[in-house]
């Protein structure tokens, strides 16, 4: 196993975030960093201790340039609709702030998604056709272990973004890739260094706001 950074279990869970504007477009990663992660990774939950994950991790530079393009037109789509968060989308001046910073990294990231030295796609066994039902059943078995990727590449010093945007492109990427239909595409991880020292938790809603003790 490669080195570990020296973070205590709290810090590394209020410190892993989505890594945009930070990512080391130009500083190579090591294909054992990203195994050494992956073995992490593994040992997360599935559903019936199936394990029907498969784990797409892209380096060649043409493949990653096509997948940039389709992300950048996933999220320029986006952006134009009804459905992107505006600067007053929460009604409140400090979220509206963060919100738009992350906005602004957000498009940072759909330009440049294409030169991030790695592309990490996890995907899951499934039909051609989702199933109706117990969709969290499934997704379950494969989102747990993208987080424990993202955890284990943190303690490595590698920064990430959880992504999904690529999704309305998902057959043009798998065609690319060589993805069999009965393999779907869960999320896309981008993967780099990152630049400067580290990372502080970030603001979020108050517990008091979600919590529900013993009923609604």
């Amino acid at each position: 196993m490669s080195d570990v950074q020296p973070l205590g279990p709290d810090e590394l869970l209020t410190t892993t975030r989505s890594v945009r504007k930070r990512l080391d477009l130009d500083r190579p990663v090591s294909m054992d960093l990203i195994r050494d992660s992956l073995e992490v990774a593994l040992q997360a939950p599935s559903g019936s201790n199936q394990q029907g994950w498969h784990w797409l991790v892209i380096t060649d530079a043409g493949k990653r340039a096509r997948i940039g393009e389709y992300y950048r037109q996933a999220f320029t789509a986006y952006r134009n609709s009804s459905a992107y968060p505006t600067s007053t989308s929460w009604g409140d001046a400090d979220r509206d702030a963060t919100q738009n910073r992350v906005a602004d990294s957000a498009g940072y990231l759909a330009e440049k998604m294409g030169e991030v030295p790695v592309l990490i796609i996890a995907a899951m066994n499934a039909k051609a056709d989702l199933p109706a039902a117990n969709q969290a059943g499934m997704w379950g078995s494969l989102l747990p272990a993208a987080w424990s990727l993202q955890l284990a590449l943190r303690a490595r010093g590698l920064g990430s973004a959880w992504t999904s945007l690529h999704l309305q492109y998902e057959k043009e990427i798998a065609e690319l890739l060589g993805v069999p239909d009965h393999v779907r595409q869960g999320v896309l991880l981008p993967v780099a260094h990152f630049t400067g020292e580290s990372f502080k938790p970030a603001k979020r809603q108050p517990l008091a706001e979600v919590l529900h003790e013993n009923a609604w």
